[in-house]
């Protein structure tokens, strides 16, 4: 009995015991680098701990302002995934430290994505005020589109962030071959192939030089964006054919359902008398 008292004590923006779990531990997390930051004078660290923590309960208000049910499974990778994103990877340097992180972080975000989109559609098919029915095949598709279209729009905001504000969110790459038409002296559109790039050498417009030292040709973010295109397209065929046999099999799909959510039908449902007594004769 003391433990439940104890448990109903805790406010928390989630009801599940294992997401209220993973909240409070990241929560705990965030703030301690929160004070950290604080005492470093570090203040860009500080926003973005004061963001993560806001970020941490979006989920809920979402839940909340939608009248809809997140699974737990998908509540708790959500949390981790910004945590992940934001405190591991910006505040811990993990994108430059961990080979592949924002790797893993796009294909998984393709992944979520594609549940978001997948679940947008769902629900107005499983809404009795609409009179279509959507197939299985048009809902993976709507899913899949929905999360390629998240992932074109935030590749667009990095190379923004990096072209106007001077940051590096498109990281670079070293490469060892290059080939460009912009090399063919006669201007006839001939691809000139450079091989076995040891090292570049900048030259400043006082004559001045400099070797970068990287073992190669360093390209500015057209690996990056592709590589985290195509993770994300990865992530989202493989929550479309998820999504598929969920509605294929009329929601009995196990796995699906942990990360589709549930709209409250109960809620819709009375929403639709009142406005059919509204409008009756």
């Amino acid at each position: 009995m003391k433990t439940r008292e104890k448990a109903r004590r805790i406010k928390t923006p989630y009801k599940n015991k294992a997401t209220i779990a993973v909240y409070l531990v990241l929560r705990a997390l965030i703030i301690l680098a929160l004070i950290r930051a604080l005492f470093l004078g570090n203040y860009e660290s500080v926003f973005l701990c004061v963001l993560s923590l806001v970020l941490l309960i979006m989920p809920s208000i979402l839940q909340r302002r939608l009248d809809i049910t997140l699974p737990s499974t998908m509540e708790i990778i959500i949390l981790l995934f910004i945590f992940a994103a934001e405190i591991l990877g910006e505040l811990a340097s993990f994108y430059v430290r961990v080979p592949n992180w924002d790797t893993m972080l796009h294909t998984v975000n393709g992944f979520l994505c594609a549940a978001i989109g997948f679940a947008l559609v769902d629900m107005l098919n499983r809404n009795e005020r609409f009179s279509f029915e959507l197939s299985p095949v048009y809902l993976a598709l709507v899913a899949f589109c929905f999360s390629m279209t998240v992932g074109v729009l935030w590749e667009f905001f990095e190379f923004a962030a990096d072209r106007f504000v001077g940051l590096d969110m498109q990281k670079d790459t070293v490469v060892k071959a290059i080939g460009s038409v912009s090399l063919d002296p006669s201007m006839s559109n001939k691809v000139i192939h450079i091989k076995d790039i040891a090292d570049v050498v900048i030259v400043h417009s006082d004559g001045s030089t400099q070797a970068l030292g990287l073992g190669g040709y360093l390209d500015i973010g057209l690996y990056d964006t592709m590589k985290d295109l195509f993770v994300n397209f990865i992530g989202a065929v493989v929550f479309s054919f998820i999504g598929f046999f969920y509605v294929k099999q009329q929601g009995k799909g196990k796995l699906a359902s942990s990360f589709i959510p549930q709209v409250h039908m109960e809620n819709v449902q009375q929403e639709a008398g009142t406005t059919e007594e509204t409008t009756g004769p």
